[in-house]
């Protein structure tokens, strides 16, 4: 499906191994720059796709 729709995947993502391990009993992170961090990256490529799919799409519309 993501082929049909012409989508892109980026290969950050936000996981939590051993999550037992890494967040409190109230479900905070006990590390939380490590998550953000996690999160940071992921967003910074999606922005990226998003900026230069836009561009690209307004310069080539429906480039296959």
């Amino acid at each position: 499906m993501f082929a049909e729709l012409h989508a892109v995947t980026v290969r950050d993502s936000v996981s939590f191994h051993g999550a037992w391990a890494v967040f409190d009993e109230h479900g905070e992170p006990l590390d939380p720059a490590v998550s953000s961090s996690a999160v940071k990256n992921m967003l910074d490529q999606i922005e990226w796709w998003g900026t230069t799919l836009r561009d690209a799409r307004a310069v080539r519309p429906n480039a296959a």
